[in-house]
């Protein structure tokens, strides 16, 4: 099986671009035409008929498949698109499609809590991966390490979520794959790179991937396997689609022995990033929250003991940086430095607050007197005494 990412003919390129939006409102006019009556009705029974069923991803597909073969059948045979070509058929059915996942999308996109679940774990483990992942972890070669490639492969990847028709989210990553495809072949021509398939094209995926970290990505794919008219998912679509599915696979079940990189440095700088990310979303550090307990019952402790300050750098006093020279650094180590930045001055006010808590709190009566439960009050001056001291030595 070849495994070197196809080179896109003149040919099919306009096919995979069609239908334009001409082509879209050309089928939604004929759909609007009274002879289209049968068409239309058959087009809204299917779609209500959703909801007379709870969510089953994999039995609504099947029904969607079903039904676009049924409904090409009938446009083939309908006056409407007699004499049509191929072509004109296929436009007519990408409109379809388009429109009937635009109807049913909140019905079918991320319709299981499993999906769902699936998302956030991804996307909380690319956001931990984003502090410390290097091309070099990854074994990409540096004569493919081009950061303005890689940025719009990013981007066209982010697009993926703000569409809802299978074939737009399609497009979306075939866009970004091309992207990484054609730096592939501008390495082998000018800088004499021997390309090595699916061994150069799926790391540099896999990074852009992490880099671009697209929401709710395993629920996008999922979507595009199931809704996307499998006719279309052939060739260079599905070469590209194939290659995203198992670079999130290879995402989600990722580690240390995954990566070339020592087991011991990407613990520490998965811990440091997780401390990162709660420090981000103001979880309270369960020492500083000690201290601050004790203060608040009126005893606050040793003033800042060595097994507080062992508790609260566990873990967050990796930062690879500390040995690197200006020279050395990337345009990439840009976002991680920010984020590492962000976590000192973070770490920074959490202690200052507590030593200045601890500071103020000298508390001067903290013993209880007797068992009442009150505590001990100061000796109050007599004032009937002070007169009387006063008037004794006027006198």
């Amino acid at each position: 099986m070849d495994t070197t990412p196809p080179s896109p003919s003149p040919s099919s390129s306009p096919s995979l671009a069609s239908p334009t939006s001409m082509e879209f409102y050309d089928f939604l006019d004929r759909m609007r035409n009274p002879a289209s009556l049968d068409l239309v009705r058959s087009i809204k029974s299917f779609i209500v008929s959703f909801s007379f069923y709870p969510p089953n991803p994999e039995n609504d597909g099947k029904k969607v498949q079903d039904f676009f073969m049924t409904m090409e059948g009938a446009l083939r045979d309908h006056p409407l698109w007699a004499g049509a070509s191929d072509n004109e058929i296929d436009c007519a059915m990408e409109g379809l499609e388009k429109y009937v996942m635009t109807k049913l999308f909140s019905r079918t996109f991320a319709c299981s809590p499993e999906d769902t679940k699936v998302d956030r774990e991804i996307a909380e483990k690319i956001s931990l991966l984003q502090t410390f992942l290097r091309p070099e972890h990854l074994d990409i070669p540096a004569v493919l390490r081009n950061e303005a490639s890689w940025l719009l492969a990013e981007k066209e990847l982010q697009k993926m979520n703000s569409f809802k028709a299978p074939r737009e989210k399609l497009l979306c990553i075939m866009n970004c794959c091309r992207v990484i495809n054609n730096l592939l072949l501008n390495a082998s021509m000018s800088e004499n790179h021997v390309l090595a398939g699916a061994d150069d094209f799926l790391p540099v995926l896999i990074y852009v991937t992490i880099k671009a970290n697209p929401p709710e990505l395993h629920s996008n794919l999922k979507f595009i396997q199931l809704y996307r008219r499998q006719a279309k998912l052939v060739s260079e679509a599905a070469y590209y689609l194939t290659n995203l599915i198992s670079a999130k696979s290879f995402i989600a079940d990722l580690n240390a022995r995954s990566l070339s990189i020592n087991e011991i440095e990407f613990e520490e700088n998965m811990q440091a990033a997780r401390g990162a990310n709660k420090l981000a979303h103001n979880e309270p550090d369960p020492a500083v929250e000690e201290m601050a307990a004790r203060r608040r019952q009126g005893n606050p402790g040793p003033s800042f003991t060595m097994n507080d300050k062992e508790r609260i750098m566990k873990g967050r006093s990796t930062y690879p940086f500390m040995e690197a020279k200006a020279g050395e650094l990337t345009v990439g180590d840009v976002e991680r430095l920010l984020s590492i930045y962000k976590d000192v001055v973070d770490k920074f006010t959490h202690l200052s607050e507590a030593f200045r808590q601890l500071t103020l709190s000298k508390p001067e009566f903290h013993h209880l007197e007797g068992t009442g439960g009150s505590f001990a009050q100061p000796p109050q001056p007599s004032l009937r005494k002070d007169k009387e001291s006063i008037d004794g030595r006027g006198e």
